[in-house]
């Protein structure tokens, strides 16, 4: 119909033209564009030897044979017709102008080629989700999310810029919301923040090629974080026994809720604040000082060790070792100490240094290496600490065995021999052996054999053990042979020989008739003695016309201080009876001569005289008396009577002048005699016999008086 009727008369003026000179043809021809929305766009078109219609089509539609092409506002066709320009301009361009345009010659019958026209729509500002201040916590891994939505042409991109600088880990995905328009598209940053990135600004980009330049969206960090804690200590140095203070800072935020403090990882009661003071000890450089702080996000700690300067300390004892002879021995032992310690060795009871260090070793030991070894470390710079510890080393080798000293023995009589052994490791058997046998324990005919633990070895040498052969009913060849006492282990053997001394009777006899000698000899000078003074006391009673009875008190403190009526009225427990006299007193001086004192009734008293009834003068001389009868009873007072012996005239003189005889003629100068009272034997010196015939009484010095 009437498209072709116009085709065919394009054709027709196409074959005329042919015939008649050059033909239409383009000079220009559009291209594919692209266009920004809103923005202008231009496809160009030029016709040389065509003056006919021209029209643009979009997607096949013509727009009309106008230039202003009415009914498209924004269309229109520029140029200079009589040139044969026909441009398409569009302004602004929208999204439905997005098509492909065709430049037609319609008298000629010419298209030109489609152009394709795109249209780019720029991105919109990118959304931060949670912006513009995002809470994040630090050291909590998050997730920022940047959304563009609309119709951007293309899909925009999306970055993350930190200070100008692109950050990775981003992922991007994108979502359709509705069909064949609009769209979501999101990139998501990973990041695990921290406390430095409080207040940090970050930025999310869209760009496309719509606005190459892109759009930004920045958002501002707000961080969250537990505590950042700094530990210190005043002084950080210091001597065991001193004061330290500790102080905790932290920043947080939100703020600080709580402090918490702890020593080797137990809690330090009491102290909740920032500061905490102690007094420093040695358990300071091995045990930390920690310092928590809590927040409503979290809490963090600190720790520090003080340098505590400390005395040595043993943390580990050397241990006792048993080695072989010809063996390798080593002690170790361990101190603690800031500075570190200096350890020596040494022998026990020497003080040569045989080492220094942890570790002592003794290659090839033998028994004369066998004792205790000293580990010591000397105090510090405190003064504090510092000591020693010992360690037995024990040298295992063949018995040692020592003959001890056995007494003398009586023929026929019990025999005692010993052995000492050390040994170690112990022995298996100690056994005695002589001529015509052995015995290690029990008992065989006349012999038994008993072992047992000694109470203390030599140190290192082992266990010690005392071995006893006892003979029963000794014979004359126990005297001349030897006894072997020997001892065997797995080290090997060692024996002693022990030999039995004889004791004869002869000598023990002899000794029995000295001692009975001179215990006779000493009583005849005891007997002889007392004898010479009783005549001496007989001679002196031959004055006295009556028996006069003299009575010594048995107390030996003296009665001088008694008064004349006392000594008149005095018991009769006290002294003995008293015999009256009717003759002058008379009383002694010092040379020993009678002297007459006014003749009157009255007291005279006799000079006191000291009484001594040992062999021998007592101090400042003394009166003999003979002892008294053991025949009589004991505590009885004895009364010597001198009758018998009047008129006799001392034989001899024992004693000094000064030792003051009482040699009164007068035979009533003595008022009374008590028998002294018996101790009991002397304490006498060794292998002296006793005499238990022989009492002797104590010294005193009892007083005499004479009562007219």
């Amino acid at each position: 119909t009437t498209g072709m009727l116009v085709s065919a008369l394009l054709v027709l003026l196409f074959c005329l033209r042919g015939h008649a000179g050059p033909s239409p043809h383009f000079l220009q021809q559009p291209d594919d564009l692209v266009a920004l929305l809103g923005a202008e766009a231009r496809l160009p078109c030029a016709l040389g030897e065509y003056w006919g219609l021209v029209q643009w089509t979009k997607d096949g539609l013509a727009l009309g044979g106008e230039r202003d092409l009415p009914g498209w506002s924004r269309y229109w066709i520029s140029g200079n017709a009589a040139s044969g320009q026909h441009d398409l301009y569009i302004r602004p361009v929208e999204l439905e102008d997005q098509a492909s345009y065709e430049c037609q010659a319609t008298q000629a019958g010419l298209r030109s080629r489609p152009a394709q026209l795109h249209v780019l729509v720029p991105p919109e500002a990118p959304q931060v989700l949670g912006g513009p201040f995002v809470s994040l916590v630090a050291g909590v891994p998050a997730n920022l999310t940047c959304r563009s939505r609309g119709d951007a042409r293309p899909i925009p991109e999306l970055l993350w810029f930190r200070d100008g600088i692109r950050l990775d880990g981003t992922t991007f995905h994108q979502t359709l919301l509705k069909e064949g328009t609009t769209r979501l598209v999101e990139s998501i940053l990973s990041l695990t923040p921290s406390s430095a990135d409080d207040g940090a600004t970050l930025v999310c980009r869209a760009r496309s090629q719509a606005l190459p330049s892109g759009k930004d969206t920045a958002i501002t960090l707000s961080l969250q974080y537990p505590p950042v804690v700094t530990l210190s200590a005043e002084p950080q140095s210091v001597l065991e026994g001193e004061k330290v203070t500790f102080l905790c800072q932290a920043t947080a935020q939100p703020p600080v809720t709580g402090y918490r403090w702890a020593k080797g990882g137990s809690p330090v009661l009491g102290a909740r604040g920032p500061m905490l003071e102690v007094v420093a000890d040695a358990s300071f450089l091995i045990e930390p000082v920690s310092c928590e702080v809590s927040n409503a996000v979290g809490s963090a700690n600190r720790s520090t060790a003080l340098d505590v300067q400390f005395g040595p300390i043993l943390q580990a004892r050397p241990e006792p070792m048993s080695v072989d002879v010809g063996g390798d021995a080593s002690f170790s032992c361990a101190w603690r100490g800031n500075p570190l310690p200096r350890v020596t060795w040494t022998r026990s009871g020497d003080a040569q240094v045989l080492g220094s260090g942890p570790t002592l070793r003794l290659p090839s030991v033998g028994p004369e290496d066998a004792g205790d070894y000293v580990c010591r470390a000397e105090p510090g710079l405190s003064g504090l600490g510092g000591g020693a510890a010992e360690a037995r080393l024990t040298v295992n080798a063949p018995p040692i065995v020592t003959a001890l000293h056995s007494a003398p023995a009586f023929l026929r009589g019990p025999a005692r021999l010993q052995c000492l052994v050390f040994a170690s490791p112990a022995p298996d058997a100690v056994v005695w052996s002589w001529d015509e046998g052995f015995l290690a324990a029990g008992s065989q005919g006349r012999f038994l054999v008993e072992t047992f633990p000694a109470p203390e070895g030599r140190g290192g040498q082992g266990p010690a053990l005392i071995s006893v052969l006892h003979i029963s009913g000794t014979q004359e060849s126990d005297f001349s042979r030897g006894f072997n006492c020997s001892a065997r282990n797995r080290l090997g053997e060692g024996g002693a020989r022990v030999s039995l001394g004889r004791r004869d009777l002869l000598p023990t006899v002899r000794i029995v008739a000295a001692v009975a000698a001179a215990a006779v000899t000493l009583l005849t000078v005891i007997i002889g003695v007392a004898l010479c003074c009783w005549r001496h006391g007989k001679a002196s009673a031959s004055f006295s016309k009556q028996k006069n009875l003299v009575r010594i008190p048995g107390s030996s403190d003296g009665s001088s201080s008694r008064g004349p009526e006392e000594e008149e009225t005095g018991s009769g427990e006290d002294r003995g009876p008293i015999v009256h006299t009717d003759h002058s007193d008379l009383v002694l001086d010092e040379e020993g001569a009678l002297e007459t004192k006014d003749p009157t009734n009255g007291y005279y008293k006799v000079r006191g005289v000291s009484v001594s009834l040992s062999l021998g003068e007592g101090p400042g001389g003394g009166l003999f008396l003979p002892p008294p009868s053991p025949l009589g009873p004991p505590g009885t007072p004895t009364f010597y009577d001198f009758n018998p012996h009047r008129g006799m005239v001392p034989p001899c003189r024992l004693y000094r002048a000064r030792a003051g005889y009482l040699t009164t003629p007068h035979p009533r100068a003595f008022t009374s005699y008590i028998k002294p009272t018996s101790v009991g034997p002397p304490d006498l010196t060794p292998r002296t016999p006793p005499f238990p015939y022989a009492a002797f009484p104590t010294p005193s010095h009892p007083r005499l008086q004479t009562h007219v």
